[in-house]
This record gives C-alpha cells, sequence and structure tokens, in this order.
C-alpha cells in the first residue's frame, strides 16, 4: 500500500484535503491525523472492520481499548448509555482539550473498538484541523497514538511515517504537537471517578472541577493481571530500542551513578545516552546527552520528551538512562510514560 503523505496548515485548513481523509475513514481506510496531544490513527469507530485494521496496522494487542473521538458534544449521547453529572462538569471545563472520559456504551460502539469491554473512552480534540476531519469522516473516529505498538508516541508526521508508511492510507502532517503526551483519562463509570492515565489535565485540575477524583493504583505500578481499562494499562508503551533505565535520587548521587555508567559504556564501545535537564547537563560526562528543558517547566519537558526517544533511536543508543521527575502536576504524567517505556526499570541511589 502507498501511504499519502500530505502537509496541512493549521492556520489555513485545507477542507478538500479533510474531506477526501473523511472520505478514506468512510470507506473502512485509515488516516494518521494531528491533535493537540499526539498523532492519531483514525478509522470509523462504528466500523467493526475498520478497528480491526487500526489493531493490525500498530501490531497493537485486540484489548486495548480504542479512543472514540467526536468533534460536537451533542454525538456523545449517541455512543454511551449514560452521562453522569460530573461528566458532564467535566466536559464543560475540559472539552474541547486532552482530557478522555470513560462512559458505559451503548450498542452503536462495536467491541472492537472497545477491546471487548462495556465500556467506551471519547475524547473531543481541540485541535481544528482533528476537528474538521473527524465531522469529514462521519463523527466518530476511533484512534490510538499513530505508531507501531510499543514504540514512542508520534508527536510529528516524520514520526508517523517512520512506523506506519505502507500500512496506512493518508498522513496528514501539521508539524509538532502542542503538548506531546497523550491525554489525561478518568473513567466516569465508577461512583468516584478514578484517573486512569495522567496527562495535561492533572488530578489538582480535575479536584478544582468535582472536589474529589481517585487514582488507579496501576499508573506508577508493573500490576497488568486484569484486562485493560483504558490504553496504556496493560502493556509496554513508549518504548525505545536501547535499554531505559530510571535513576532517582538526590542530584549529584545520579549524577555520580550515570557517569560511571557512561564511562562503563565507553570502556567497550557502547553507545550510552541520557535524558537530562538544563540544570544538570553540564554535569554529566560526554555521550549523548538530551536536554528535555528546565525541570520546572513541566510542559516543555512533556512535549520534548518521545521526540528525545526516538532521536536515541536514530543515533543508536543501546543504553538509556533518564533522570526522574517529581509526581506533581504533569510530573505524574511524565513519570508514567518514562516509567512504562523503561519497563518499570527504576534504579534509586
Amino acid at each position: 500500500m502507498d501511504t499519502k503523505w500530505e502537509k496541512i496548515s493549521r492556520e489555513h485548513i485545507d477542507e478538500d484535503l479533510l474531506r477526501e481523509a473523511g472520505e478514506i475513514i468512510r470507506r473502512g481506510g485509515l488516516v494518521a491525523f494531528p491533535t493537540e496531544t499526539v498523532y492519531g490513527l483514525g478509522g470509523d469507530a462504528l466500523n467493526p472492520e475498520s478497528s480491526r485494521k487500526i489493531y493490525s496496522a500498530k501490531g497493537r494487542p485486540s484489548d486495548n481499548p480504542l479512543i472514540v473521538h467526536i468533534a460536537d458534544l451533542q454525538d456523545l449521547d449517541k455512543i454511551v448509555s449514560h452521562i453522569p453529572k460530573a461528566a458532564e462538569a467535566l466536559a464543560k471545563h475540559f472539552w474541547p482539550g486532552p482530557l478522555t472520559m470513560i462512559f458505559s456504551k451503548n450498542e452503536a460502539v462495536p467491541y472492537e473498538t472497545t477491546g471487548g469491554l462495556d465500556t467506551v473512552a471519547v475524547r473531543f480534540p481541540s485541535d481544528k484541523t482533528a476537528q474538521v476531519l473527524i465531522k469529514a469522516a462521519g463523527g466518530f473516529v476511533a484512534a490510538p497514538s499513530a505508531n507501531a505498538s510499543g514504540r514512542p508516541s508520534p508527536t510529528s508526521g516524520k514520526h508517523v511515517f517512520e512506523d506506519l508508511q505502507g500500512r496506512i492510507e493518508m498522513i496528514l502532517d501539521s508539524g509538532s504537537c502542542e503538548i506531546g503526551l497523550e491525554s489525561t483519562i478518568v473513567d466516569m463509570t465508577e461512583d468516584i471517578p478514578v484517573i486512569l492515565r495522567p496527562g495535561y489535565v492533572t488530578e489538582e485540575m480535575l479536584e478544582e472541577v468535582l472536589c474529589r477524583v481517585e487514582v488507579d493504583r496501576t499508573i506508577l505500578s508493573n500490576l497488568s493481571g486484569a484486562a485493560p481499562k483504558a490504553p496504556g494499562m496493560k502493556y509496554r508503551h513508549y518504548a525505545p530500542k536501547g535499554e531505559l533505565v530510571i535513576v532517582s535520587g538526590e542530584s549529584r548521587r545520579v549524577t555520580a551513578y550515570v557517569n560511571d555508567r557512561i564511562k562503563e559504556g565507553a570502556a567497550v564501545g557502547k553507545k550510552v545516552g541520557i535524558i537530562v535537564t538544563d540544570e544538570t547537563i553540564d554535569s554529566y560526562e560526554a555521550c549523548l546527552k538530551k536536554s528535555v528543558g528546565k525541570r520546572e517547566d513541566e510542559a516543555a519537558v512533556a512535549r520534548r520528551l518521545y521526540e528525545i526517544l526516538r532521536e536515541f533511536d536514530e543515533e543508536g543508543a543501546e543504553a538509556i538512562y533518564s533522570e526522574a521527575f517529581d509526581y506533581g502536576g504533569m510530573g505524574h504524567a511524565i513519570m508514567n510514560r518514562l516509567l512504562k517505556a523503561a519497563g518499570h526499570r527504576i534504579i534509586k541511589v
């Protein structure tokens, strides 16, 4: 299959191109498209065969649920059986935007889209290109991240092409994503809403609206026995080709430990990469070292993380060490992604 790679401007949206892309999805094909979080791989959410194609193109386990993207709040009623008052409050504050909510599904949504579950994950993205495409495609687009399963999520059209060329019909490329980490996922089917995946919309932001939310205990653990209720809960994700290890502890101890690993690697000709911040980068020995920005600027760290992991792949890093990050605010999401990428390998020094 030839993959059509089309540049599209966020400022001057090419509606003819988006109608063409929407028609591909309506016919059962797949189109990768930008959102404010990461690039999504879109298919018709109400067509079981489209969802099967998504799983196949990504090499994704079929019990890992897909997120249904909408572009009109009124369409939510068409795919869920009940909308709790708490969900209405969150939608008012955070939609369109980087928040996914899980509802009890109705019969319109096939089990192929939900990973066999009676619940459906729904998001209303704020990216205008995504909104126009969703409407052109019929209003309901199932879209996991547009990467090969397990790889770092794509934050540019180039990343999508690297992973999915020849497997999908079209890539819509509008440059880098604004946020760079996947949406926050909140389960609205529980009495108290539960965060299943942290993201740009933080626990603190949610509590300002709902007063109380809970956090699923598996977010920062390696527990994976149950069927995943949301993307990213069970399987290893976001992983570079080199072995990634997180190093946690007092800054000087972390630097000393990683510098020893760099020297050991150099002695045997091993390429070692490190993920650091602007504040610490000069403390490390010469190697493939990349800064995610200032530690206090969590949005910048999140935006740069997946790009750095892919750069290490391009440069052939065989071992990668990353500093740990605080768990408050977006740091929770950053550590969640790093732990998944590292297969929960973390060393405390």
